[in-house]
């Protein structure tokens, strides 16, 4: 399990955007910023699994946690 940092912003276009300093290449758009709460974490599995596989070094900003016992969530008003 990692820890990142997941910074949204709302495009002028409409959709919002989900990016992460810690993560580059970590890229997700949808229609509301909850949409892109609940996919960054997904994204964000598949990218890591693909640098694993192919031998890339994780960014150095990359928080690996052991054993997490307590772990801030997001609850929609």
């Amino acid at each position: 399990m990692y820890r990142i940092t997941l910074a949204i912003e709302r495009l002028p276009e409409g959709p919002y955007l989900g990016t992460s300093p810690q993560l580059p290449g970590l890229v997700v758009q949808a229609d509301t910023a909850d949409e892109v709460i609940s996919l960054a974490p997904l994204v964000a599995r598949d990218l890591i699994a693909v640098m694993l596989e192919s031998g890339e070094p994780l960014p150095d900003g990359l928080e690996r946690l052991a054993a997490p016992t307590q772990l801030p969530i997001l609850v929609p008003a």
